[in-house]
This record gives C-alpha cells, sequence and structure tokens, in this order.
C-alpha cells in the first residue's frame, strides 16, 4: 500500500512560518505594542505642539515670529489641513479614554 503524505514539505514549512508569524504576533501584542502605542501617541503630541508653536499665528496664537513661520512653511503645507482638522475636531469623553 503507497501512502500519500497529506502536506507536502512546501505546505508544512509554510504552515510553520505562518503558526511562528502567529507567535511573534502575540509576543509582540504582549510585549511591546503599548510601548509603541505611547510613543506614537507622544510624537503625535509633539508634532502637534510644533505645528502650533510655528503656525499658531494662522489660528490666533503668535509664538514665534513669522519670519520662521514662514522659513518652515515649504516643509509643512501638506500637514497643515490635517492638522487643522485634528485641532478643531469636536472631541467628547470617549476620546480621554481612548487616550
Amino acid at each position: 500500500m503507497i501512502s500519500i503524505p497529506l502536506f507536502s514539505r512546501k505546505e508544512k514549512k509554510e504552515k510553520e512560518e505562518g503558526i511562528s508569524e502567529a507567535l511573534k504576533g502575540v509576543l509582540y501584542g504582549f510585549a511591546v505594542h503599548g510601548a509603541a502605542t505611547a510613543a506614537l501617541k507622544t510624537r503625535m503630541h509633539m508634532e502637534h505642539l510644533f505645528m502650533l508653536m510655528t503656525l499658531g499665528d494662522m489660528l490666533g496664537f503668535p509664538i514665534i515670529p513669522p519670519y520662521y513661520s514662514l522659513k518652515i512653511l515649504p516643509y509643512v503645507v501638506p500637514n497643515i489641513k490635517s492638522w487643522k482638522e485634528r485641532l478643531f475636531r469636536e472631541r467628547d469623553f470617549t476620546d480621554l479614554l481612548s487616550g
């Protein structure tokens, strides 16, 4: 009687790699995800503060003289629209819970 293997070597290897990737994802979630999320939130807050300090005169907060704002304006133009939307977005108590 000839036995036919259920999975070929390639399928077994793919399955093992899939399990390995799943374990990596679980370990990442347990160990690093919180720290990575906190770092991203910190970066977001720092970018908001930078934009407010440099382009605050667009919103009525003149903090830095316009000369310096004009020097960095070409670099921040792509982000101005989304920054204004995030800054003026209505917030409720669920935003405080999620961070």
